[in-house]
């Protein structure tokens, strides 16, 4: 187990572009795994793996260090010290590395791991935002299970194949997979590979997408034939699952604000074989108001904080700021308030997100009933899915029925 040096030198541009270029680490994460096509797969996990640690745990290896932002290049490289030490690799000689205090890092280490915020590496107002919407013991368990390695689910795109042929193709392909309870399309990868490059993906038959995010679709009751809303569709893992769930039968209208991401969605519609998906960019109230009490299904994937896919996305935990969260759910109301009116009467709506906070859930939809609008609305169930308890991501889901 050693380092080399063109793989450390990657990882260090990488950080240098997130850290103090405000870069994405999965857009990062993508370019730096074409640097060198003589790469193997050991090279590019290393890279890909090495670039995302860091990025999750930099608040507790910045403390190790002993270094504050902006992090100059001296410093990237004392940070990557402490990820070799605490990952047990031995130190090579480079100039870079010299006089690594190894066993001051470690002992830094068992002192600040006794401290959650610095432990769990999260910014403070996060730490406190968390015990006062969880509880300390809730928030104390659900922070760990977001620094977890997210696990790699495959949606079956029931369009093209079965749960079966697709499981027995992967393997050919030296992927083994394993079945969810409770999921009948979803396949969980037994080791991390890279799927995207396998036929099988390539022939869209299938979607990587959470096994969290997988019940969306089900728990709105899409059936063939109907009109279908996904009102903040964007890059449309969850439109597609409703276009394979309606047998590609019925009207599915994909809405977004943004035209770049159902660009994307048509590219992975025309993968999936999804046709009945139509288009439409949200540029102005009228769209909205075309579609008034029309729709037999909307689905509300609103914009969160994404509080519940830190483990997916580290990076966020360092970009998002409190502001937003106040800000968004200002937007959560507006959204479930004037997307709900597409809903006709004795139709069901869904409203989701990817948080973990009750303030963006559960008390978005409480708030939401009792709002003009919102009282022509039954409220039938939700389901709040935290990491901690399933090992996936963390979602919130509530289905509402529109009143005959």
């Amino acid at each position: 187990m050693r380092l080399h040096r063109n793989l450390v030198y990657t990882t260090i541009d990488s950080l240098n572009a997130i850290f103090n270029e405000g870069e994405y680490a999965d857009k990062v994460v993508a370019r730096a795994l074409k640097k060198d096509k003589r790469w193997g797969s050991a090279d590019r996990k290393f890279v890909a793996e090495t670039i995302y640690e860091i990025v999750r745990w930099k608040r507790l290896y910045a403390e190790i260090a002993n270094i504050k932002e902006p992090y100059d290049r001296e410093d990237l490289w004392r940070m990557f010290a402490v990820w070799a030490v605490l990952r047990g690799y031995p130190i090579p000689d480079w100039r870079q590395l010299e006089g690594t205090p190894e066993r001051k890092i470690k002992g830094r280490f068992d002192e600040l791991s006794k401290v959650r915020k610095m432990r769990e590496s999260i910014p403070d107002w996060m730490d406190e935002l968390g015990v006062k919407e969880l509880g300390e013991a809730l928030w104390t368990k659900e922070i760990a299970a977001q620094n977890q390695q997210a696990k790699v689910i495959l949606r079956v795109n029931t369009l093209k194949t079965t749960k079966e042929k697709l499981r027995a193709l992967l393997m050919d392909a030296n992927i083994e997979t394993e079945y969810l309870e409770h999921q009948p399309d979803a396949l969980q990868l037994k080791e991390r590979a890279n799927v995207f490059l396998t036929d099988a993906f390539k022939e869209g038959l299938f979607e990587v997408q959470d096994a969290s995010s997988q019940l969306v679709a089900p728990l709105l009751d899409v059936q063939p034939g109907m009109r279908v809303v996904d009102a903040c569709a964007g890059a449309g893992g969850k439109t597609l699952h409703m276009a394979s769930l309606m047998q590609n039968k019925g009207q599915l209208i994909a809405m977004d604000l943004y035209e770049s991401k159902l660009k994307q969605l048509k590219l992975r519609a025309k993968r999936n074989g999804a046709f009945n998906i139509e288009y439409r960019i949200i540029d102005s109230t009228k769209v909205i108001k075309k579609l008034h009490e029309k729709a037999d299904r909307v689905l509300i994937d609103a914009p969160c904080s994404g509080l519940g896919v830190l483990k997916r996305n580290p990076d966020s935990k360092w970009k998002l700021q409190p502001e937003f969260i106040d800000n968004i759910r200002n937007v959560q109301a507006e959204v479930l308030d004037n997307y709900s009116k597409m809903v006709k009467p004795g139709g069901k709506l869904v409203y989701a997100t990817c948080s973990i906070l009750p303030s963006e859930n559960k008390e978005q939809v409480n708030q939401f009933l009792t709002t003009e609008n919102g009282k022509k609305f039954t409220f039938v169930k939700d389901m709040s899915i935290l990491a901690s308890e399933t090992g996936f991501d963390g979602f919130y889901m509530a289905l509402l029925e529109r009143n005959q």
